[in-house]
């Protein structure tokens, strides 16, 4: 969206490179913090994604991805996000290179730790 757009152009006038940007609004950001569906299962933060796709839209491309059998991986689609529990790490992780053939550069992954701290400086701000 044109936010995305605003600061990537920002990025690249100051920094001198160019960088994907994807932009929650708060209330998304709140909604995939507090509608954890894997919350009950995944027993590691740094273990536990959220994928964010640049636009909504494209967690459609996921579909195939949410039907196929992962165990003990696991994959959940929420309205924004989708969730990926990858208990024996992310770097090897078939669930996270699937995630990544479906939707190319246009997602970006950050673990539970960081997305509750972004939802936690997104609620100090005016």
């Amino acid at each position: 969206g044109p936010a995305a757009a605003a600061v990537e152009a920002a990025v690249a006038a100051s920094l001198g490179i160019a960088a994907r940007v994807t932009v929650l609004t708060a209330g998304e950001l709140f909604a995939a913090v507090a509608d954890n569906p894997l919350a009950g299962l995944a027993s590691n933060p740094s273990r536990l994604l959220l994928a964010v796709p640049a636009r909504a839209d494209d967690l459609g491309k996921l579909r195939a991805v949410t039907e196929t059998a992962w165990a003990p991986e696991a994959v959940v689609l929420g309205p924004r996000v989708a969730y990926l529990w990858c208990p024996k790490g992310v770097i090897a992780s078939p669930l996270t290179a699937a995630v990544a053939r479906a939707l190319g550069d246009a997602v970006t992954t950050r673990t539970w730790t960081t997305m509750t701290k972004l939802a936690a400086a997104a609620g100090r701000l005016p």
